[in-house]
C-alpha cells in the first residue's frame, strides 16, 4: 500500500502535466483572454503599451496569448511552441507591468509564468494531441 506512496507511478507526470494545462489554461482563457476580448475589443489602443509598440498592438498579441495559446496548450496542441507567447506575456507582466508594484500585485503573473515553465520542461503529456500526433514519430514508451 505504501510502496506506491515512495515510488512515482508512470503516469503521475502525464496527470500533473494534465492537471496544470487544464487548470491554469482554462483559467487563463476564461478571466482574462476573453475578458480582454470583450472589455477592449471596441478600443483596443486604450490598453496598457508597456514595449512601446502601440496599446493596439500590446493588446492584440496579448489575445492572441491568453486566449488562442491557452486554448492550445489546454489542448496539449503545439504545446512549446503556444507556450512562447504566454511565457513572454507573463515575463512582460511581471518585469515590465509590475515591477515597482507590491509582491502581491506580482503574484499572479509569477505563478503562471512558473507553471508555464513547468509545463515547458515536462511536456504535455502523453494526455495531449501532441502525444497523439507526434509519438508514432518517436519511441516515447522509454520515456
Amino acid at each position: 500500500m505504501f510502496k506506491n506512496l515512495r515510488s512515482p507511478l508512470p503516469y503521475s507526470v502525464d496527470w500533473a502535466a494534465l492537471l496544470m494545462r487544464f487548470v491554469f489554461c482554462g483559467l487563463m482563457v476564461y478571466n482574462h483572454g476573453l475578458m480582454k476580448i470583450m472589455l477592449f475589443s471596441e478600443s483596443p489602443e486604450s490598453f496598457s503599451d508597456p514595449l512601446g509598440i502601440g496599446g493596439a498592438a500590446s493588446y492584440y498579441l496579448v489575445v492572441f496569448a491568453e486566449a488562442i495559446c491557452s486554448v492550445l496548450v489546454f489542448l496539449g496542441l503545439f504545446t512549446r511552441l503556444a507556450l512562447l507567447p504566454l511565457l513572454i506575456t507573463m515575463m512582460v507582466a511581471v518585469f515590465s507591468v509590475n515591477w515597482d508594484n507590491p509582491l502581491a500585485e506580482k503574484e499572479l503573473p509569477m505563478l503562471y509564468l512558473s507553471v508555464y515553465v513547468a509545463i515547458w520542461l515536462m511536456g504535455p503529456g502523453r494526455f495531449s494531441l501532441d502525444w497523439r500526433l507526434y509519438s508514432h514519430r518517436h519511441d516515447f514508451s522509454k520515456t
